[in-house]
């Protein structure tokens, strides 16, 4: 004999409810997945910093118009490992006087170029260099050279030429202390571009 059950009336199962972990296992468990993404992001971090990209930020005018006090760059560490630096490249170096220190300047020559200043124009094997892009306040109008830049160094000025301190008085710098080109200007947001 069975016995339906009356209507409204509903029929119960013997099911336990499912188990539930304390509270303190589940923050225990977000805390460690929190860490490890954040470990893991660190690491990436820490990799391409070292090896593939930087974040500096220009200090002083030398670099002008340019490059202004306080620009926030990113600079492609990466690049010359695989290629050499050429004139024109807008490069992070440290001062070779004193690698603790680093500089943005500007490639004006590479091994083997003699280099000429004269009447505040640069020649570079005798032929003057495109330099539009000086004001003429910012040109320098003493005379240096001729100079042959020896092998594995480069010849590195600053675009604002009678306010920097570069090549002309601390000669050519190695290759090593080539840190990276500056790629890209993020900061102020108004004038960020490419180089």
């Amino acid at each position: 004999m069975t016995f339906e059950p009356l209507s409204g009336e509903s029929r119960t199962a013997n099911v336990s409810p499912p188990q539930q972990r304390p509270r303190f296992a589940v923050v225990a468990v977000a805390v460690v997945d929190w860490f490890r993404t954040l470990t893991s992001a660190a690491v990436y971090a820490t990799l391409l910093l070292t090896f593939v990209g930087q974040i500096a930020r220009v200090d002083g005018s030398s670099m002008q118009p340019t490059l202004a006090d306080h620009d926030r760059l990113v600079v492609n560490k990466w690049i010359y490992r695989v290629s050499d630096p050429r004139p024109g490249d807008i490069v992070m170096l440290y001062y070779p006087i004193d690698p603790e220190k680093s500089f943005v300047k500007r490639v004006i020559a590479r091994e083997g170029d003699e280099v000429r200043i004269a009447g505040g124009k640069v020649y570079v094997n005798a032929v003057a260099l495109p330099d539009e892009f000086v004001p003429p306040q910012y040109r320098s109008h003493e005379d240096f050279g001729p100079e042959v830049v020896p092998q594995g160094y480069y010849f590195v000025m600053g675009d604002h030429r009678n306010g920097s301190f570069d090549s002309r008085h601390w000669g050519p710098v190695p290759k090593k202390y080539l840190v990276g080109k500056i790629q890209v200007r993020w900061w102020p947001p108004h004038s960020a571009r490419l180089f």
